[in-house]
């Protein structure tokens, strides 16, 4: 594995917000998952679950849900990332956080794209999508086949963000 290949994609990875018509395959839909599984959680208790949303009836009642992600409704495939927390009650927003960029990480890798919703009514979500009240509903991920990929935006130079403690 190359870790240039790596931090290329990490640094290529964009937020989309414009999909094409085209669906997401069955197998690609299953790599992200694996993505998911695999991520790392505080004493491994995995507080995740994950909902694959192509009901498009649910999609857009869930873009209404977003305050800034009424396109959502344009994507073929929506992944709401779940996570329990009477599983790990210290960590399970971070976990599934985590569980989260991985998925958006091996969506781009697959040259789709999904942008993290952040701005949700996660109360209303959460009934939408029959959660139990132990259940967080942590994010939405709509993904699909990008129609326009942004150009980067500028990052902070190394030397403003890091500091040494030697």
């Amino acid at each position: 594995m190359n870790p240039n290949e790596i931090l290329e994609l990490m640094k290529n990875r964009r937020s989309i917000r414009e999909y094409t018509d085209t669906p997401i395959s069955n197998e690609d839909i299953n790599m992200i998952l694996e993505a998911a599984r695999w991520c790392q959680s505080g004493s491994n208790k995995q507080p995740w679950r994950f909902i694959v949303i192509k009901n498009k009836n649910i999609i857009e009642k869930l873009a209404k849900l977003a305050k800034y992600g009424h396109f959502v409704k344009r994507a073929p495939v929506v992944i709401a990332v779940v996570s329990n927390k009477k599983v790990s009650p210290k960590w399970y927003i971070h976990d599934s956080s985590m569980a989260a960029h991985q998925i958006c990480l091996m969506v781009s890798a697959l040259g789709l794209g999904t942008c993290w919703i952040g701005s949700l009514d996660r109360d209303k979500g959460a009934e939408l999508l029959g959660l139990s009240k132990d259940e967080f509903l942590t994010t939405i991920l709509p993904i699909g086949h990008p129609q326009k990929i942004p150009k980067p935006t500028p990052r902070k130079p190394l030397e403003k963000i890091v500091s040494y403690l030697d």
